[in-house]
């Protein structure tokens, strides 16, 4: 293509993404997370009563439906626990949606951590709004007494995406700083 001085500008890259196509598989990670968090916990208060355990795979992977009032793993802010993890979950939103919008639509991985971890921060917020009871958790994987705290789909999608992010930020930092 050549532009007004006559000289050829380069073709824009076709298998470039868009912004449109950004915008559409971001917000098809996103709702796929908040979809598939909210189906899950529905079905779980609907088919058990809090404290109930089912073994699922022996007693290593189990559903036990309990309400979680504090953050990932029980992490407990005394008595405005609910409020305080309200307000940063809009805190750490508003963070991720400017990152999505400085993420350019080429990187696929950093684009895919922010979906997860915004899907799993508006599925629990979801329950943090609807509930003062407090987040449903519901799997619990462990050996004995020894358990990991229960979680949910949502709190998957975060650490997922957290992973993801922190090495997309790792692979760039190695890039700029030339360690890789």
């Amino acid at each position: 293509m050549a532009d007004r001085s006559g000289s050829r500008s380069p073709a824009p890259d076709a298998a470039a993404p868009s912004a449109a196509h950004k915008a559409a598989v971001f917000g098809a990670v996103v709702g796929t997370v908040v979809v598939l968090d909210y189906a899950t916990k529905a079905a779980v208060q609907q088919s058990m009563t809090v404290f109930d355990q089912i073994d699922v795979i022996g007693s290593y992977v189990r559903l036990t439906y309990i309400y979680n009032r504090g953050a990932a793993f029980g992490i407990q802010l005394g008595p405005y626990s609910r409020e305080i993890f309200l307000v940063l979950s809009l805190i750490a939103l508003l963070a991720l949606a400017g990152m999505y919008w400085l993420t350019p639509a080429s990187d696929r991985t950093r684009l895919a951590a922010i979906a997860l971890i915004c899907g799993g921060a508006i599925g629990n917020l979801i329950d943090r709004v609807r509930s003062a009871a407090g987040v449903v958790d519901f799997i619990d994987i462990g050996v004995g007494v020894t358990r990991w705290p229960v979680f949910n789909v949502a709190d998957i999608a975060v650490t997922t995406g957290a992973i993801l992010l922190a090495l997309s930020l790792w692979k760039e930092d190695r890039k700029v700083g030339g360690g890789g």
